[in-house]
């Protein structure tokens, strides 16, 4: 098809999702996965070594991605929530076989095969709306880096290239549909953050159906929500706690091997030459060595995939069930317990507290209380967290509580918005 006039693209952490305009007012979903008729797209790349493919390395995204992986774990190597690491000065190259990436250079392959399944409206459209967290992930994140990266990741990629804030692009999907005049809340919670927008919503026909009021973000969200059950049910059993002898002392095991393995985006990198030589020697004066054989296998054996499908099973069951059983079988490892959900929400408390935090500066920054929010709307996969809902419920109340598209509003959004004759009142 041709290139249309503008395009939405929700690039996230987890998921990334695509959305056309029509010119008139209208925007519609890509559908990405046609084998799931979905419009969700994993955020995901498997390399694997090929002679026959150029530089000697092949490479798949999304759903594709996870069949090459789940086909060859061993020979592959499957990176997720790369975009974690995109305001990271300290993050410098992925290494990959013998290859090393930079952050804008995966993001450029991801974007090449995600052009692929987008029947061509990724194919330099006359503007592209790309949305943006209002603060990104990390422990010290540059806002100034994530935009010099990923002003190269969509280099070329169209005529005009703008960033929105993600909420800002789901109150633009709620106006969509909504018929009267709101002050909304948007509470927008991704993979690696969870950001918050207050915005003035219009009476349809008005000049200006959004006004953006005020925001905050926090680096907080469902990758977190994931490291706590791996640090509770999973590190223990790999050495977190234990000791090495050196010399003739009894030290505790560095911490940063286990932050890293907790780290969706960094436990892949982790299968180098120079870490895996690290923990073979950690092993060799280790009190347990056994329990760093097993983070080894885990390493070698690829099997972050499975582990992290483990977690998200566990956390969407406890979404819905008081308890639910955490299986996962692999590299020595057979874990087969029972956890409820006062116990999840427990190991997240400290999280949501943060979530809650950032709220209040939202409301701060927009000049505006408790009260004067009229509607609450939630979106993103963490939206669903009860936890996360029952923060919302107790402060707005259950009657101001709105939610849905909960993985397709911001790319909805962004389109609705990037069709606008001037955006520039929106971007960030």
């Amino acid at each position: 098809m041709s290139s249309p006039l503008a395009v939405g693209l929700d690039f996230g952490t987890t998921n990334s999702v695509v959305a056309v305009s029509d010119g008139a007012g209208q925007a519609r979903l890509l559908t990405l996965d046609p084998t799931a008729d979905s419009a969700v797209f994993r955020s995901a790349l498997c390399f694997w070594q090929d002679e026959d493919a150029h530089g000697g390395l092949n490479v798949e995204a999304g759903p594709d991605a996870i069949h090459e992986y789940l086909d060859f774990p061993d020979g592959s190597r499957f990176l997720q929530s790369f975009k974690s690491v995109a305001a990271s000065a300290s993050f410098d190259t992925a290494p990959v076989f013998a290859k090393r990436f930079r952050f804008e250079e995966l993001g450029q392959i991801f974007l090449d095969r995600l052009a692929h399944r987008a029947d061509g409206v990724l194919d330099r459209p006359h503007r592209l709306v790309v949305g943006r967290p209002v603060r990104y992930a990390g422990a010290r994140p540059d806002p100034a880096v994530a935009r010099q990266r990923y002003d190269a990741m969509f280099a070329g990629r169209a005529g005009e290239v703008h960033y929105v804030y993600e909420p800002l692009a789901a109150a633009f999907s709620y106006a969509a549909e909504a018929t009267e005049p709101a002050t909304l809340l948007v509470a927008d919670f991704g993979g690696g953050t969870s950001d918050f927008s207050v915005v003035r919503v219009e009476r349809p026909g008005a000049h200006q159906r959004c006004v953006p009021l005020g925001h905050a973000g926090v680096g907080i969200a469902g990758d977190r929500f994931d490291y706590r059950i791996v640090d509770r049910l999973v590190l223990p059993m790999l050495g977190k706690g234990g000791s090495y002898r050196s010399f003739d002392k009894v030290l505790e095991i560095p911490g940063g091997y286990f932050a890293d393995f907790g780290d969706w985006s960094k436990l892949a990198l982790m299968r180098n030459r120079r870490t895996l030589a690290e923990l073979e020697r950690l092993q060799r004066s280790a009190v347990d060595p056994d329990a760093i054989g097993r983070m080894i296998a885990l390493i070698e054996h690829e099997l972050g995939f499975q582990l992290y499908d483990a977690v998200a099973r566990l956390k969407r069951t406890l979404s819905s069930r008081e308890e639910a059983e955490f299986r996962f079988a692999g590299g020595g490892l057979d874990i087969a317990t029972a956890v409820s959900r006062e116990a999840f929400e427990t190991w997240i408390a400290e999280d949501v507290a943060r979530m809650a935090a950032a709220v209040d500066e939202a409301l701060v920054d927009a000049g505006v209380s408790t009260g004067a929010i009229d509607r609450v709307f939630l979106t993103g996969g963490t939206s669903l967290v009860p936890a996360v809902r029952r923060l919302f419920e107790e402060r707005f109340g259950a009657e101001r509580i709105v939610s849905g598209g909960e993985l397709t509003s911001i790319a909805h959004g962004l389109a609705l918005i990037a069709q606008a004759d001037d955006i520039s009142g929106w971007t960030a």
